[in-house]
């Protein structure tokens, strides 16, 4: 199956994208989109009978390290250097009306 883009259907998906060329642009593009393609028609002879599809790209899984509790401040010592507190809390400018 041969599928080419021609002047009219890139016309039609730039009005639906809400783009414009001008036609220098769209040379190019009617270029590069027939170039995508010709990709994609060479990437579908290739027999992939068998393969299972990717889920993730890489084999890693969660590499993300565990919490864990280190170092804990105390109250009092977190709000010490704290420019303005009230009781046991932060006071920070208010920023909902």
């Amino acid at each position: 199956m041969s599928v080419k883009i021609n002047s009219e259907l890139l016309k039609n998906l730039a009005h639906l994208s809400r783009l414009e060329f001008s036609s220098e642009e769209e040379g190019k593009m009617l270029t590069d989109m027939n170039t995508i393609l010709s990709w994609i028609q060479k990437l579908e002879e290739i027999d992939t009978d068998g393969v299972a599809p990717l889920i993730h790209l890489s084999e890693s899984h969660n590499i993300l390290r565990a919490d864990e509790v280190k170092n804990q401040l105390s109250r009092a010592k977190a709000l010490k250097n704290a420019p303005q507190k009230d009781s046991n809390y932060f006071r920070v400018p208010k920023v909902l009306e």
